[in-house]
């Protein structure tokens, strides 16, 4: 009979003490990778901004906010493949006043909000908001920069939008969009209301 050395003996369990902390990092890796596919917003601005968004998913079109962004950060607002092609934002500078917004008409509230739906906004005890258009092209991730009036190249400006229009004639935060915001009736934006106001 051979016997089996003590150095063999602990070789298999040596081996898998060793392996627990590659194995923790691993982990550790593939819990904090970047999702392959999310909904963000880079505030490139020296201020603090508040963000509402605008989307419609299976059940309908919903409304939420607020997400406070520092300067120079970014946040997901949606995580996941993105489930539509066109969303909407609302952004507030907290520190200078002004905002982004544009003339897609949704709900939304001072207070912190999830509101179903965008028809009767002031008769359902909201705020009647105009959000810009986010034409992500039906891509799967799509990240939105905000950024300050002063650091826009360009200077024609539009109504409703603070600072000029971006290089190449795109709305500040929006990549090659066109001048002057979203039409009423175009592509994505939710049903005019009949009877309403701008």
């Amino acid at each position: 009979m051979i016997a089996e050395s003590p150095a063999l003996a602990r070789r298999p369990s040596t081996l898998l003490a060793g392996l627990i902390p590659v194995l923790a990092l691993v982990l550790l890796w593939l819990s904090t990778s970047p999702a392959s596919a999310d909904f963000r917003l880079c505030n490139n601005t020296s201020s603090r901004v508040g963000i509402a968004l605008g989307y419609k998913d299976a059940e309908g079109w919903t409304t939420e906010g607020w997400w406070n962004i520092s300067s120079r950060t970014c946040e997901t607002l949606l995580r996941g493949t993105l489930v539509a092609r066109f969303y909407y934002i609302y952004a507030i500078d907290y520190d200078r006043g002004g905002e982004w917004s544009g003339q897609a008409f949704m709900c939304s509230r001072d207070k912190e909000f999830t509101i179903r739906g965008t028809e009767d906004c002031l008769a359902r005890g909201y705020d009647r908001t105009g959000y810009f258009e986010v034409d992500t092209g039906e891509q799967r991730a799509w990240t939105v920069q905000l950024t300050d009036a002063n650091e826009q190249p360009a200077q024609q400006r539009v109504p409703g939008l603070p600072g000029p229009v971006g290089p190449g004639g795109g709305v500040p935060g929006l990549p090659n969009a066109a001048p002057g915001g979203t039409p009423p009736g175009s592509p994505g934006l939710p049903p005019a209301q009949p009877g309403s106001k701008p």
